[in-house]
């Protein structure tokens, strides 16, 4: 018996194809954008003429009390996102609608900071005078850009575990940052007023 050496070989599979996890370069999208969005708001800033003022709302004695209260309740919303998350991730015990709630906070975190960003890039632009009012616009810019990318994330399939949570804390320390150097500055310098 004779064995052809160029005969396909029958029954013996061949090595299975490693499995292919998630291109690192698939993340330079939502970084991107992250970037374009603080970059854009930033040069929006810092070549605009700063108006004074973008609005006022009644009950209230200055723009500055308006924008640290609503800042103050946008982060009071955002309290809730790492500990929402924490239940979600079955770190914490907590209801089953805990999802609903995580999504829901977050937007209305999002949804008030956007009204005291416009006043901030409209009424007083970018400004370094000084590191505490630097630090603010740098960061207020950061986190818009950093929110762009984690709603980005959202929607994608198979990240890896530690990413999501890792951009979520990003966005909640910066907009912490931002409401300390904003928002408590203003309560501390002022008073707490109305």
């Amino acid at each position: 018996m004779t064995v052809d050496p160029n005969a396909a070989t029958q029954g013996f599979p061949g090595p299975e194809p490693a499995p292919r996890g998630p291109r690192p370069a698939r993340y330079l999208v939502p970084a991107l954008v992250a970037a374009a969005v603080a970059l854009a708001l930033g040069v929006y800033g810092r070549v605009h003429d700063p108006a004074g003022t973008a609005f006022n709302l009644a009950g209230f004695s200055s723009t500055g009390a308006v924008k640290s209260w609503l800042a103050s309740a946008a982060m009071l919303f955002a309290l809730v996102q790492p500990v929402s998350a924490l239940m979600l991730y079955g770190k914490l015990p907590g209801p089953a609608w805990s999802g609903t709630l995580h999504r829901w906070s977050g937007r209305a975190a999002f949804l008030i900071a956007v009204p005291v960003a416009v006043h901030c890039l409209y009424a007083l632009g970018w400004q370094t005078y000084e590191s505490r009012v630097m630090w603010h616009s740098v960061l207020g810019c950061f986190f818009f850009g950093a929110f762009s990318a984690k709603m980005l994330l959202l929607r994608w399939e198979r990240l890896p575990g530690w990413l999501l949570p890792l951009v979520g804390g990003l966005v909640f320390a910066v907009l912490t940052v931002v409401w300390l150097t904003s928002a408590l500055w203003f309560f501390r310098t002022f008073g707490v007023t109305t």
